[in-house]
């Protein structure tokens, strides 16, 4: 007897059509039609069935802050920044794990089933270190939580800072953070680099850097990481995020830089919808768009995985944490609107994210565990274009949220029309 039987499902996997079996946690079949029993039967109609969305680059501790103390009446990365500041000594544990529980439902709603953020080691306090670690172990039969310890004044220019990490990743923090491009000065980021590289590999731990979030081509810390990390043997466990400064670079130099990052086995995280806003402001036009080189990543086979970063905080004041509006706004600021192009944008916010995550057991096979949404859509592309219903989120082989199909119901002189706005 099996706990869950998916039938007729579009596969985002493979485009095919098939049958998914669950037993308890697991998927254990997948073929064109199992005839089983089920004590739970969806019949998803040809819908589309997809590994869970990822949010590889988040703020859990700033998010649903918007407002606190005041707004970001400018909009712009240095205002969020002092604004983060200000916030900062009025912030209460029980604050902070409630607008991430709050987050959280509407990630389970919108099919995020895993996010990476990175959390504020720069006051002594650890404050939102200590929220958000309950905050992981609470949320786990839900969401899987992995967290960066960031320096967010700076390693070496905020008093402290370094000992604060240390004491974040001893106190279970996954990842190492950092921010080169905030230091005084650009030797004191390329330090920054290296030392947090190296505290890395004497931990075993992984690499997640806001690297070169600037509109400025000379901000080049990206080729230190990619340096330090091969130099330290840390291949595949590394990520460079934002990466902004490469949308001013010349082309001559980003040919070299390329390589070496593909060389360095270093997944690009960009962050569409806040790279997009905060980038180019000190442009009038023409004025750059303000996102990495998505395109020519991708073509290199570098990994590419998409992050929302904020959500209704003192950078960012819209969003609802869903990883298909990420996505879409990447296929248009990218100009990723080829076939295959817009189907890479898909799995950057699925399998790629999974990747640098390292998170073992994802994905629509026999045997991973049986984590998938249900969308209203018919393929990769459809859901992008649509960003559509999750009519199922399945998490452990348990449905955690439902959502009743879409349709408009249209009355054009006495005649009734639907609209799903399928193809």
């Amino acid at each position: 007897m099996l706990d869950l039987l998916i039938k007729n499902a579009a596969l985002a996997t493979t485009g095919k059509k098939a049958d998914i079996a669950i037993i308890k946690d697991k998927i254990v079949e997948i073929s064109a039609k199992i005839d089983a029993e089920a004590h739970e039967v969806i019949d998803a109609e040809g819908h589309l069935v997809s590994p869970p969305f990822i949010d590889p680059h988040f703020h859990m501790d700033a998010t649903l802050s918007l407002g606190l103390p005041r707004l970001n009446e400018s909009g712009t990365l240095l205002e969020g920044i002092q604004l983060w500041g200000e916030l900062k000594p009025h912030l209460t544990l029980d604050a902070l794990k409630q607008r991430a529980h709050q987050l959280v439902k509407w990630s389970i709603a919108n099919g995020t089933l895993a996010i990476r953020s990175h959390v504020d080691t720069s006051d002594a306090s650890l404050l939102a270190v200590e929220a958000l670690l309950e905050v992981r172990r609470e949320i786990a039969p839900y969401v899987d939580l992995q967290l960066v310890a960031f320096p967010q004044d700076g390693y070496f220019r905020s008093k402290g800072a370094v000992k604060n990490l240390q004491r974040a990743l001893d106190l279970g923090v996954d990842v190492v953070g950092g921010i080169p491009h905030y230091e005084r000065t650009m030797q004191d980021g390329a330090r920054s680099v290296k030392a947090l590289c190296e505290i890395a590999a004497e931990r075993g731990l992984m690499v997640d850097m806001h690297c070169d979030e600037s509109d400025d081509p000379l901000s080049r810390h990206i080729e230190t990481l990619a340096q330090e990390t091969q130099r330290l043997g840390l291949e595949g466990r590394v990520a460079g995020s934002h990466l902004t400064s490469m949308h001013s670079m010349d082309n001559y130099y980003v040919s070299k830089l390329l390589p070496l990052i593909a060389e360095a086995e270093i997944t690009a995280i960009p962050n569409p919808l806040i790279n997009i806003t905060l980038q180019g402001r000190h442009d009038s036009y023409p004025k750059r768009r303000g996102m990495t080189r998505v395109k020519e990543m991708t073509a290199m086979g570098i990994n590419v995985a998409l992050g929302h970063d904020c959500v209704m905080d003192p950078w960012y004041s819209l969003g609802s944490h869903d990883m298909l509006e990420v996505a879409h706004m990447a296929v248009h600021v990218g100009q990723m609107t080829g076939v295959s192009e817009m189907q890479a944008m898909y799995d950057a916010v699925t399998v790629h994210s999974a990747k640098v995550m390292n998170l073992e057991n994802y994905g629509l096979e026999t045997g991973c565990n049986a984590d998938l949404v249900i969308l209203q859509a018919r393929d990769k592309i459809e859901a992008i274009r649509l960003k559509p219903a999750r009519l199922f989120v399945v998490r452990r082989g348990k449905i955690v949220s439902r959502t009743k199909p879409v349709f408009a119901a249209l009355n054009l002189d006495g005649e009734a029309h639907q609209v799903d706005f399928l193809k």
